[in-house]
């Protein structure tokens, strides 16, 4: 499965320019703010799990962030971030990697997950997400997580998707984590339609 994945989403990055996915934003405002919430040292080290094109990278080099891994299934992805930052690519480092899969080489205090876990409609792929979570927070590391809200879509780039509200995936992760805040977020695509998404930001207890 895991090679499937990485074919189906190499090919949505070979295929179509970042500005134009579904999920692209300008400005992660959301993911910016539960970040900033957390309250973390400059230096405190970040994943953004499944970051794909994604610029919150880009912004979070911007804030003076310094410790920043990005993690992705897609190797074309990854290129094309790389490639858009330039010199700035050094900064951050760059994972290419399954999360399901995820053998963490240091221990984050923030996992930043916007739209992986919703794609994860097995339970064994969701506890293998959750493991790979374990491998790699620190004591009392946070999270920020995202997924599709109950009306939200039931599919994504041609894929199945698992639809949460803020206590549904508040429990996917379990007792082990306060849920901090949760908030919903409704989401313009790049073609103008809607996509309503519910956001949870969690510490390790």
């Amino acid at each position: 499965m895991a090679t499937e994945s990485r074919s189906h989403w190499n090919r949505v990055y070979t295929t179509k320019t970042a500005d134009t996915v579904s999920w692209y934003q300008v400005q992660p405002k959301i993911s910016l703010e539960l970040i900033a919430a957390a309250n973390l040292a400059a230096d405190a080290p970040i994943i953004d799990v499944g970051g794909g094109a994604s610029l919150l990278v880009d912004h979070l080099l911007a804030k003076g962030r310094r410790e920043l891994s990005v993690l992705d299934v897609s190797a074309a992805a990854l290129n094309r971030v790389r490639e858009r930052l330039g010199a700035d690519a050094a900064k951050a480092r760059w994972i290419e990697a399954d999360v399901r899969e995820f053998a963490p080489s240091q221990r984050y205090d923030l996992w930043h997950d916007r739209a992986v876990f919703h794609f994860l409609t097995d339970a064994a792929d969701r506890a293998a997400y959750m493991a790979a979570l374990r491998r790699s927070l620190n004591p009392r590391g946070h999270v920020v997580a995202a997924t599709f809200a109950l009306d939200g879509p039931a599919r994504c780039s041609g894929l199945s998707v698992a639809q949460y509200d803020a206590a549904s995936l508040h429990g996917e992760f379990g007792e082990n984590f306060e849920l901090l805040e949760s908030r919903r977020e409704t989401h313009i695509t790049p073609a103008g339609a809607e996509q309503r998404f519910t956001w949870v930001h969690l510490r390790l207890r």
